[in-house]
């Protein structure tokens, strides 16, 4: 999620649009954060106590579907990913991802358990190890509770960087993109079916089509489209389909989502699709407007921190409060939060790790680097009896010269 530059020109190796910001990118990362914090607030019951249709009659139905937002934010990343992995070595991308992600995020950890622990009324922390693993990032492979419910999506983030950085391994290229989202759409397809835990586990068929599609559209972008772009493009929409009734049960419940209309779900992600094929092919490049770069930079700080501390907000102050003053009360508490994150803690320790870790791998490839071979000086041949010892072949040719 972090500020995307674009250089070049398509068709020759480069990206559209001079040396503009993708602002667009963060027009949309601003309306998928948006989207969540909608839906956790408005459609979800934990932070009013009861049914959230009965304190929201129309705005929770719309709201119902917010959770989209996090099926838009995989495509971007996709497209994010590939675009800032460029020309870059795994090392340099590990450095990049880490110092992007967790300075953050430990602080949102923290933040967040210190409100659950001090306020358990939406929940509480069972224990204080949780937090500690928590702040690995790796919870949801160790089938550890989160902290706080919206950091799943992090820990399929990561499972799409191991994959992506097998490519960066490799060698980032145009062919070698497309070979990898070919083989992770057929692994995605095959999958449900293979009853293999290790390939379902990697291949994340529920989101893989966002993020592969996302990587489709940053290749039109710096290339140009073409059929075979535009066919990865259009297959992940189609496959993405086949997941979204699945999704709403997960959200929503079974109950809840068998009364609530799926085609706006299919129109969201439609949608956004289509924007970002707009963006990859140029259609937003006149978008330029600097306050969206600013406030694209707060969705990810805002995403970590908003869900489980706002609800617990919503609960604690929910019969002192109305609905609605109390929503924007708490959005305005949180986006102010997520700018303080953003500028005394995720820029400055994000600058420092950055650079710890690049120093780190460059003392781990110098040290690892092979020495310079010493050329062998061959050795003076055996004396023979009655023959004169000849001299290595430099002193030898000095002989002869000197007789000369």
């Amino acid at each position: 999620m972090s500020a995307s530059r674009a250089t070049g020109h398509p068709g020759q190796g480069g990206v559209p649009g001079g040396d503009a910001r993708l602002a667009a990118l963060d027009g949309v990362r601003i309306l998928a954060a948006l989207g969540v914090l909608c839906y956790h607030y408005l459609a979800l019951d934990s932070g009013w106590g009861e049914p959230a249709t009965s304190v929201f009659p129309v705005a929770s139905a719309w709201a119902a579907y917010g959770w989209l937002g996090v099926e838009i934010f995989f495509v971007v990343s996709g497209f994010v990913i590939c675009m800032s992995a460029w020309d870059r070595g795994v090392g340099e991308f590990a450095a990049s991802r880490i110092s992007r992600l967790f300075p953050a995020y430990w602080a949102a950890v923290l933040f967040t358990a210190g409100i659950l622990f001090t306020w358990p009324e939406v929940r509480g922390v069972k224990a204080f190890s949780d937090v500690v693993v928590n702040l690995s990032m790796l919870q949801g492979g160790m089938k550890v509770p989160h902290i706080d419910d919206a950091y799943w999506t992090l820990f399929v983030e990561l499972k799409f960087y191991a994959l992506f950085a097998l490519v960066v391994v490799r060698g980032l290229t145009y062919r070698n993109c497309v070979v990898f989202c070919t083989v992770w759409t057929v692994a995605g397809v095959v999958a449900p079916t293979a009853d293999s835990g290790v390939l379902s586990f990697f291949a994340i068929p529920t989101f893989s089509p966002y993020f592969i599609a996302g990587i489709a559209f940053h290749l039109m972008r710096r290339f140009g489209p073409n059929a075979v772009l535009w066919g990865i493009a259009g297959l992940q929409f189609v496959l993405a389909q086949g997941h979204v009734q699945g999704r709403m049960i997960s959200n929503l419940g079974r109950g809840l989502a068998a009364h609530t209309p799926v085609w706006p779900a299919h129109a969201v992600i439609a949608c956004g699709f289509l924007v970002m094929a707009g963006i990859a092919l140029g259609a937003f490049d006149r978008v330029r407007w600097r306050w969206l770069g600013h406030a694209g930079a707060l969705t990810y700080p805002l995403y970590l921190i908003h869900m489980m501390a706002g609800l617990t907000f919503i609960h604690h102050f929910r019969h002192q409060v109305r609905p609605v003053p109390l929503v924007l009360g708490v959005t305005a508490f949180m986006v102010m939060l997520a700018w303080l994150v953003h500028r005394l803690i995720e820029r400055p320790l994000g600058r420092r790790l950055r650079t710890a870790l690049r120093r780190a791998v460059h003392d781990i490839r110098r040290m690892s680097a092979r020495p310079p071979a010493v050329p062998a000086v061959p050795a003076a041949l055996p004396a023979v009896p009655g023959v004169p010892a000849q001299a290595p072949a430099p002193e030898a040719e000095r002989v002869r010269t000197s007789g000369r």
